[in-house]
C-alpha cells in the first residue's frame, strides 16, 4: 500500500519550495554559563559581558574575549546566540578590593598612621587594588626600599595610639631574616604582616599574566631578573609593566597577600 505524503506548507503558490530556517535560540550570558567557541574550541564559563563581547574563563583559569555574533557559540552542544543580560536593579558599586565604593567622596586628610611596603612595585600593586579604600580612610602607603634598617626606621617613626604603623613584608616565612626583623619591631602600635612569596609579583596569579606557573629561579639570582630571563620578558622594568598592568581586582591576587593587606588597613584605621 502506497502512503500519501502531506506537502501542505512545503511549497509556495508558484510551486517553489519554501525553505525554513532552523530557529537558533538566544541564551542570556549570565555569569557562570558554560559555552564553547566552535571556531577555536575554547570552552569556558562567562565571567564578564557587555555590548561588545563576552569573556570566558576555562577550567585552568585562562581567559579569552569573544565577540557576540549570531549563532556564535555552542551551548549544551547546539548553536546558540548569546545576549547581554537585561539591566538588573543597580547593586552597590564595588572597588577593586571588593569593598563598596564610596561615591562622590573627597579624599580624607591623611592620618598620622602609615603602611610601609618593601618597594615601589609593592606600593603600586597595593594602590591598584586598595587605592579607593586607602583614600577613603586617609591612609598613605610608603615604600621602604628594603628591610635592612627596619628597626631604626620604626624607632624614628615613633608609633603610638594615634600613629599606628603597618608593615607589609615579602617572604615572611619561618626562619627567614624577614621574620626575625618583623619580630624585633612588632608591638601594640606596630603590626607586621606578609606573604610567603619571594617577590610581590609572585602573589599575582600566573593565569592573570598568561603563564602556567611562575618559573623557578636559581638561588643567588635576582628573582625578577631570573623570571624575565626565563619568560623572555626583557628587563625587570618590562616585566613590571606586564605584571602590574594585568592586575585589575583582588581576584587577580593570591589569598595570602589579600589577607595581609586587609589586616594592615584594619589595624592602622582602628
Amino acid at each position: 500500500m502506497t502512503r500519501a505524503h502531506d506537502y501542505r506548507g512545503a511549497f509556495a503558490a508558484d510551486g517553489t519550495r519554501i525553505r525554513t530556517r532552523k530557529q537558533i535560540p538566544e541564551v542570556v550570558a549570565e555569569p557562570g554559563l558554560v559555552v564553547e567557541d566552535p571556531a577555536s574550541g575554547f570552552c569556558g564559563a562567562v565571567v564578564g559581558v557587555d555590548a561588545r563581547g563576552v569573556t570566558l574563563e576555562d577550567r585552568h583559569g585562562g581567559r579569552r574575549v569573544f565577540p557576540l555574533r549570531p549563532a556564535g557559540f555552542l551551548y549544551e552542544g547546539a548553536p546558540a546566540t548569546l545576549v547581554v543580560p537585561r539591566s538588573a536593579p543597580a547593586a552597590p558599586a564595588r572597588s577593586a578590593s571588593g569593598s563598596v565604593r564610596v561615591q562622590g567622596h573627597t579624599a580624607r586628610t591623611a592620618r598620622a598612621a602609615r603602611i610601609w611596603v618593601e618597594g615601589l612595585h609593592d606600593a603600586e600593586l597595593v594602590e591598584r587594588v586598595w587605592g579607593h579604600d586607602l583614600r577613603v580612610e586617609g591612609v598613605v602607603v610608603e615604600p621602604m626600599h628594603g628591610m635592612d634598617d627596619l628597626a631604626a626606621a620604626v624607632a624614628e617613626f615613633e608609633p603610638g595610639p594615634q600613629r599606628r604603623l603597618g608593615v607589609l613584608v615579602d617572604h615572611l616565612v619561618e626562619g627567614s631574616k624577614e621574620t626575625r626583623a618583623a619580630a624585633a619591631v612588632a608591638g601594640p602600635h606596630v603590626l607586621v604582616t606578609g606573604h610567603p612569596y619571594v617577590d610581590v609579583w609572585q602573589a599575582v596569579k600566573p593565569s592573570v599574566v598568561g603563564i602556567g606557573a611562575w618559573p623557578e629561579v636559581p638561588r643567588g639570582t635576582d628573582w625578577k631578573t631570573g623570571v624575565c630571563r626565563a619568560l623572555r620578558w626583557g628587563e625587570p622594568a618590562d616585566g613590571a609593566r606586564r605584571v602590574l598592568g594585568a592586575v585589575r581586582t583582588y581576584r587577580d591576587l593570591e589569598t595570602p597577600l589579600i589577607g595581609a593587606v586587609e589586616q594592615l588597613i584594619d589595624f592602622v584605621t582602628t
